[in-house]
């Protein structure tokens, strides 16, 4: 079997490793993902109880890469101080050690039933979270599997000298070691699978003890590098990127002097060169976790006063002009309000543009954007809600002020409702039309982009309703409303003569264009109901449509005494 050949069967079978264990953190993700983000924000009280959330987390994850991103999306949001954050980390670290000692005995006999019984639950299933797990235990059978299979493929080959001679020059030096398997860390975005790759190739024997050992100090380091990338330009996230980084670093010039009496300390405690390996990656992580969890506080003003906190992005679901303080003087407070109201007439303008722009390019990404900035939107929703709430609440408001905060108050949820019809209906159909690979027709296509110009036109008038409060204005939004429910009717008939006239494209997206052109329709009532206040109070609408009762043809003129 020549070498080439090996490579590539090696390489072959850990990413087998890395895709089961990909399966493993989906299917929790989607199992228990929100259950987890709640768990892991109760522990952000004291550092303890983060420390024990962050294991637990990254033993259910298998990725304390994950769980370390899930800290830095905190720490950005500004919802975790650096502190816990840090306590977090260091949990996660230790939970991937339970990881690890669990795979170092020989379990890869049970495989096959995981991932039968995943299959089983996948395919039978009725409920949502059960097809998760199905998919947790088809990657835990995946991750048994590989490792079987990497075991498979090093033993036929492991007394060959070439690749003795590889590995004896590769690993002849500590420093090496650690970059190497740092590299090899950053790449599979998991060192997890990189220790159980260095425990694999110590069983064999192919490397050293002592070249082991450097190995998986370089895993630890490399964990860090997808943290520091997730970071971006957010100074907090980078404070905690550093300090993860400053805890390995520290635990590996601690190491580096010692190795060769850290090997023998090893195979005193266990004569399995694997589970040297599995031991000493537990050792590592507790041993720093019990180092620098009372030491949190000044190494988090260390990183401090490395990255100095500065000026950050905008966070665009956080208000910019709301201010507690106007709140007792209701105009200033509704002036602050109508600004942040038009900011979220800014983010659902985006949104629109943007899901025409994913149905047009298939562009899953864009869909991704649509949920982030419909969550910037609720949030927004709330800030409004709240401030509104609070300037209600004032003694003796005028009633101009007290009908501009109803207003405003309504214009905001309907601005609510919009985002979520994009988020929760039109975000899906754009994504089933994706995975379906479906085309609507070029005339369908057409319908559906009038209607989307026309929806956003209508959303600048009421911008313009909303600001000036001009009756003109209101009664030119309400028969766009006319309009755009003339144009869903229009693009209906001609999609129903589509159909007669057999066009496959029109036939294969029937209900989706149907259902598209109704909730552009929806959406467009939403926007319009701006206008209802002000037609209202000047009587240019009644509050209801319904005729009075002593006016319906047929009824009694009025009604006996």
């Amino acid at each position: 079997m020549s070498a080439t050949f090996v490579l590539l069967q090696l390489a072959g079978f850990v990413a087998l490793l890395l895709w089961g264990m990909r399966m493993v953190h989906t299917g929790m993700v989607r199992a228990f993902g929100g259950n987890l983000r709640r768990f892991l924000a109760t522990g952000l009280k004291s550092r303890w109880k983060a420390f024990l959330a962050g294991m637990g987390i990254t033993a259910l994850l298998q990725s304390s890469t994950a769980t370390a991103l899930m800290s830095t999306s905190f720490i950005a949001a500004g919802f975790m101080t650096i502190v816990p954050a840090l306590a977090v980390t260091l949990g996660a670290n230790v939970g991937t050690t339970l990881i690890v000692q669990v795979l170092s005995f020989k379990v890869s006999a049970v495989a096959p039933l995981f991932m039968l019984a995943g299959v089983i639950a996948f395919n039978r299933g009725g409920r949502t979270r059960t097809r998760d797990l199905g998919r947790v235990s088809i990657g835990i059978g995946l991750i048994l599997l590989a490792l079987h299979l990497i075991v498979s493929t090093i033993e036929p080959v492991e007394k060959t000298a070439a690749l003795r001679d590889l590995f004896a020059i590769v690993s002849a030096d500590p420093i090496i070691d650690i970059v190497l398997a740092a590299l090899l860390t950053w790449a599979a975005y998991s060192s997890i699978a990189a220790v159980l790759l260095i425990m694999t190739l110590a069983e064999h024997q192919i490397v050293a003890p002592v070249a082991a050992i450097a190995l998986v100090l370089g895993a630890n380091l490399g964990n860090v590098i997808p943290q520091y990338f997730a970071a971006g330009t957010n100074k907090a996230a980078r404070q905690l990127a550093l300090g993860n980084l400053i805890v390995r670093c520290a635990g590996c010039l601690v190491a580096i002097p010692v190795l060769p009496w850290l090997a023998d300390a090893m195979a005193a405690l266990d004569a399995s060169p694997a589970r040297q390996v599995a031991n000493f990656h537990t050792l590592f992580n507790v041993a720093l976790a019990v180092v620098f969890i009372g030491l949190l506080d000044p190494l988090a003003r260390l990183c401090a006063k490395l990255i100095p906190p500065g000026p950050t992005a905008a966070d665009p679901g956080a208000p910019q002009y709301l201010d507690a303080a106007v709140v007792k003087s209701p105009s200033l407070a509704l002036a602050d309000a109508t600004r942040e109201v038009l900011r979220m007439v800014d983010i659902v303008q985006t949104m629109l543009t943007t899901f025409l722009e994913a149905l047009r390019s298939d562009d899953r990404k864009l869909l991704a954007t649509l949920a982030e900035m419909d969550d910037d939107l609720d949030r927004l929703h709330n800030a409004v809600k709240q401030h509104l709430m609070a300037i209600s609440r004032q003694d003796g408001l005028s009633e101009v002020d007290a009908n501009r905060c109803s207003d405003i108050l309504a214009f905001t949820i309907n601005l609510e409702h919009v985002g979520d019809i994009l988020d929760k209906n039109l975000r899906e159909l754009a994504a089933k039309k994706i995975k379906r690979k479906l085309t609507f027709s070029d005339d369908g296509l057409e319908e559906i982009s009038n209607m989307h110009r026309c929806l956003l036109d209508n959303l600048h008038l009421a911008t313009s309703v909303f600001v000036l409060g001009d009756i003109q204005s209101a009664r030119a939004l309400m028969a766009e409303k006319d309009r755009m429910r003339d144009l869903e009717q229009e693009a209906n008939d001609n999609h129903l003569r589509r159909l007669r006239e057999g066009k496959p494209q029109s036939i294969e997206t029937s209900s989706l264009h149907i259902d598209i052109t109704r909730d552009l329709k929806r959406i467009a009532a939403h926007i319009a109901s701006v206008a209802y206040p002000i037609l209202e109070r000047t009587g240019s609408i009644r509050r209801s449509r319904l005729r009075d009762e002593d006016t319906v043809p047929g009824e009694p003129q009025h009604r006996p005494s």
